[in-house]
């Protein structure tokens, strides 16, 4: 082991074990946050430089999106090398000197760890496709053509097309659940398994808190290749795939979601144990994904936490949808924890997606911090940034380009951070041109004008990350008494004998409520109110309200 991580600050050694339940995690794009170099793509050292600002919003911790060697077809999530930095973005010693800025300011930092799938250009794949008869033969999905020459099942990559492709050195098929130059792991043979659980075991000892696991339910495949049978029209939707793709059409029983996924997962939550780390697990199915969030993280031996897409998608959340999503983790992962979310670097920034005038934005900032779970927050919707408009010959994403114009892509959310007004490229690089535009609606909302703002969504991110950290049962109690009074959304936060009352007015006309018995007092606000009865309360439009009985905590 190099110096620089035998003398790393070991705080796995003292970091409360249970630190990421009710964590506020934030999420940084690496390719979009800070440009440090002038080459207009971010960087590690630029993370390190904005260390201080992300720390200043009161979150416990960071999830940096890949930055490992790679061709970046994907950009990074196509991994060539899963033990070094690309060097786009910078060295591994950069790397050690990002987590201990971090740690130094009490920030905890997760990476996205890309295991399903690798690049084709990574060294196992090229020796494994290489013929049938080497040492990595079998550490990706090969499988002989039909007798009419046709792919071996009728799986569907989510970037379009078969996810099978014929390869003439072995004569085989490959699978590909993504693009054709990202081949899936064999999770089925076990030396694949421990290859990966010692990639976990490398960053760990650098100092890494955790991992981010992208497309958790991948991991496994039907090793009997059956078809996955058709979904009806009715059941299709465009939770993880545009309308567009034929992938909606099919139900992903074989592809994906097997039970053998379980049995890594054990094997990986038992490495990080030692050091007191988290797994947070993407969950990526239309159907079942609140149910394979609960399987995945049922018990203390998978995933500490999923995420699935129900609140990541199309619709405006009202509170009879937010009540049927929270009562349906209720009745599938009662032992289970999730981690909610509203914009990711997968997804239309949620300021667009539905439509939100600024209050709503404040409201539903509150709510994630009062949900039951833990909460991530993208870079860049603390400042209230929509969906940036790029043009398609600007366009990076290969999805986008794929299916445009009736999808294009997810280049609108991955756009430059905004640190100046004044700068054309908003202070994210002095290069004459960043990998993406910065979008000039964004310059408005650049950090710097929002903290000279009182006003600015900023602030308000802020005050809602404090007001989860104040109060432990927002953090880490039960959710209860769930009830919609028409437009309002009302629940309790309990543990102990803190008991706070939520209540939500998702529309913009003002509703009364009747409250519990008893005398309450209020704790949080927004706007700002005064009670004048203790039986019934009227939100305004858009309005939060966290309170408790009075006299409690």
């Amino acid at each position: 082991m190099n110096t620089s991580v035998a003398n790393s600050d070991m705080t796995h050694l003292a970091k409360d074990a249970d630190w990421w339940r009710g964590a506020v995690i934030y999420q940084i794009y690496p390719r979009s946050f800070q440009d440090d170099n002038g080459d207009g793509i971010g960087d590690l050292r630029g993370i390190t430089r904005r260390l201080p600002y992300v720390a200043s919003l009161g979150v416990d911790a960071v999830w940096i999106s890949p930055f490992f060697t790679s061709p970046m077809k994907d950009f990074g999530y196509d991994v060539s090398d899963y033990r070094d930095v690309d060097p786009m973005f910078g060295t591994l010693a950069d790397f050690d000197a990002l987590v201990q800025t971090a740690h130094g300011l009490g920030l905890k930092v997760m990476i996205d760890l890309v295991l399903s799938h690798s690049s084709d250009q990574h060294p196992w794949f090229v020796e494994s496709r290489a013929d049938r008869d080497n040492a990595r033969a079998n550490w990706y999905v090969w499988a002989d053509a039909k007798p009419d020459g046709s792919p071996p099942s009728n799986w569907l990559s989510i970037f379009g097309g078969s996810a099978w492709t014929w390869d003439a050195r072995r004569c085989q098929y490959y699978l590909h659940n993504f693009l054709v130059s990202q081949p899936d792991l064999n999770f089925h043979e076990p030396a694949v398994q421990e290859a990966l659980l010692d990639v976990a075991r490398f960053w760990l000892d650098r100092g890494v808190d955790g991992f981010r696991l992208d497309t958790i339910n991948f991991y496994t495949h039907d090793a009997l290749l059956r078809d996955n049978p058709p979904l009806p029209p009715e059941a299709r939707n465009a939770t993880i795939a545009p309308a567009v793709n034929p992938y909606n059409h099919q139900e992903h029983l074989y592809d994906k979601n097997r039970p053998e996924t379980l049995g890594f997962l054990r094997k990986l939550r038992s490495a990080i144990g030692p050091y007191n780390g988290a797994l947070l697990g993407e969950v990526g199915d239309a159907q079942r994904g609140l149910e394979i969030l609960g399987e995945y993280t049922a018990g203390d031996d998978l995933a500490h936490m999923c995420y699935a897409f129900e609140l990541l998608s199309g619709d405006r959340p009202d509170a009879a949808r937010v009540a049927e999503v929270m009562n349906h983790v209720a009745r599938v992962a009662a032992d289970g924890w999730a981690c909610w979310a509203y914009s990711n670097h997968d997804v239309k920034r949620h300021a667009t997606r539905w439509s939100l005038p600024p209050e709503g934005q404040r409201l539903l900032a509150t709510l994630l911090m009062c949900l039951r779970g833990s909460a991530c927050i993208y870079q860049g919707e603390e400042l209230g940034l929509t969906e940036a408009d790029v043009a398609f010959d600007d366009l990076q994403d290969p999805y986008g380009i794929e299916f445009w114009p009736e999808f294009k892509g997810r280049d609108g959310c991955r756009t430059p951070m905004v640190w100046e007004a004044s700068n054309q490229n908003g202070g994210f690089t002095t290069a004459a041109r960043p990998w993406l535009p910065v979008a000039p609606e964004h310059l408005g909302r650049a950090v710097e004008t929002a903290e000279a703002d009182d006003d600015a969504l900023l602030h308000h991110y802020r005050h809602a990350i404090a007001l989860r950290r104040a109060h432990p049962a927002l953090a880490k109690g039960t959710m209860e008494d769930m009830r919609v009074d028409g437009s309002v959304l009302r629940f309790h936060r309990r543990i102990g004998d803190q008991d706070l009352l939520c209540l939500f007015n998702l529309g913009n006309t003002p509703q009364t409520v009747t409250l519990p018995a008893g005398a309450w007092s209020i704790v949080d606000a927004v706007p700002e109110m005064t009670l004048t009865t203790t039986k019934t309360i009227t939100l305004d439009g858009w309005q939060s309200l966290v309170m408790k009985p009075e006299g409690g905590e």
